[in-house]
């Protein structure tokens, strides 16, 4: 081969490799990857994005139930087999997650729902978190993932309390409402767990959850076309697949004039088993019925509080079965959630006969559960359960 020939495939394969170089999509594209890199260097990239809030800009007496940016957040990693990090609180502000994160292809997530209060005694407190941090790792363990330990759950909340104690409402005004987060953050192309976890806690004050105000009695609609959940699924872990399902049928309602949703069990479409946010109770004289937990509904923390103080207050407490036929002859009905605290059932309607409780008001029951209840995670009745999570000044620092 001649010097001139030997050099010509050289040549070809150098503009080749020129080409693939210099088109306009690999230079962005090394250039973001660059960026990246540097940004990742200078700071974390929470860091970067968040936005430094003021809780002075809050008009506590229009606070509704829904997202108020706070000032901070709090994050911990885990790779699969590995130790949880530190405890570290961040500025708030958007999470990176490569587009392969298990959490955004197959779901591998579950939250939680909880309160932090002023008491009117001016402490702070976080209402039950040890129940919280056992809900929590069962979840995990239903969706393959790591379980945060307890005592690093607990402490990472009351770290997000401590850091935005400036937006925990008034007393009488609202509470701070807590989301903690647990995802499969890592990258992975094939159904299975994910390399990586990131646990995370961010906040945001809030008040009522229906409109109209805290006791406002809700009208709910039974549903017997769609189900929550069944048998042998995920109806009573808080995974994050569990809700978007539901808004079809409880936009659906709302249009119609509704709060909610009540749903029927998955196997007879007779019992109830839930609405869509929260646990669902039946009062006939001295007895207090709710649905049983038996795999497909959620076993709420409010609803096994109330239980337990209804049982302090004399009533019987039944977990059982609860057909609709029973819920349409009730003296009274309610339903419990973190969110909605306890809210009165004005009506149920059921293949388009609406029964209307109490005149569409809140019955006695339902009051003093929820007086006894909010009495104690505002300070005005003594906690002699040990219910409440005192938050020091300055525990996050």
């Amino acid at each position: 081969m001649s010097a001139a020939n030997a050099v010509a495939p050289a040549a070809a394969i150098g503009a080749a490799a020129s080409r693939r170089q210099g088109s306009p999509l690999r230079a962005r594209a090394v250039a973001k990857q660059a960026a990246r890199k540097v940004a990742t260097r200078a700071a974390p990239p929470a860091a970067t994005t968040a936005v430094t809030k003021s809780a002075s800009d809050i008009d506590w007496d229009k606070l509704g139930f829904g997202l108020t940016e706070t000032a901070f957040m709090v994050k911990v990693h885990c790779e699969r087999d590995g130790e949880w990090s530190a405890v570290a609180v961040e500025p708030y502000g958007d999470l990176s997650l490569s587009p392969a994160a298990a959490v955004l292809n197959y779901g591998q997530g579950i939250f939680e729902g909880m309160k932090a209060f002023r008491t009117v005694d001016g402490e702070v407190v976080c209402f039950r978190p040890d129940q919280n941090a056992a809900r929590f790792a069962e979840g995990a363990g239903r969706m393959s993932m790591p379980p945060v330990p307890a005592d690093k759950f607990v402490e990472a909340v009351k770290k997000c309390i401590s850091a935005n104690r400036d937006f925990i409402p008034p007393e009488g005004k609202g509470s701070l409402y807590l989301r903690p987060l647990l995802i499969g953050s890592g990258p992975i192309l094939g159904l299975g767990p994910a390399p990586s976890y990131t646990f995370l806690v961010y906040c945001s004050p809030v008040a009522s959850y229906f409109k109209g105000g805290q006791l406002t009695p809700i009208d709910l609609v039974v549903e017997e076309s769609y189900h929550r959940a069944a048998p042998g699924g995920t109806g009573s872990t808080k995974c994050i697949g569990n809700y978007s399902p539901v808004l079809k049928v409880q936009l659906a309602a709302k249009a119609q004039g509704f709060s909610d949703v009540i749903y029927l069990d998955a196997v007879n479409n007779k019992y109830i088993e839930e609405v869509s946010s929260c646990n669902f109770f039946v009062v006939n004289g001295n007895v207090i019925a709710t649905p049983a937990l038996g795999g497909s509904i959620l076993p709420g923390i409010t609803r096994k509080s109330i239980i337990a103080l209804a049982k302090q207050k004399g009533f019987v407490v039944e977990e059982r079965e609860v057909s609709v036929e029973e819920v349409i002859g009730a003296d009274e009905c309610f339903c419990t959630g973190t969110a909605v605290v306890v809210v009165p059932v004005g009506s149920v309607t059921f293949r388009g006969e609406k029964t209307v409780f109490q005149e569409g008001g809140i019955g006695v029951v339902g009051q003093a559960l929820y007086d006894e209840l909010t009495g104690l995670q505002s300070g005005k009745v003594q906690d002699k359960l040990g219910w409440l999570e005192n938050v020091p000044e300055g525990f996050h620092e």
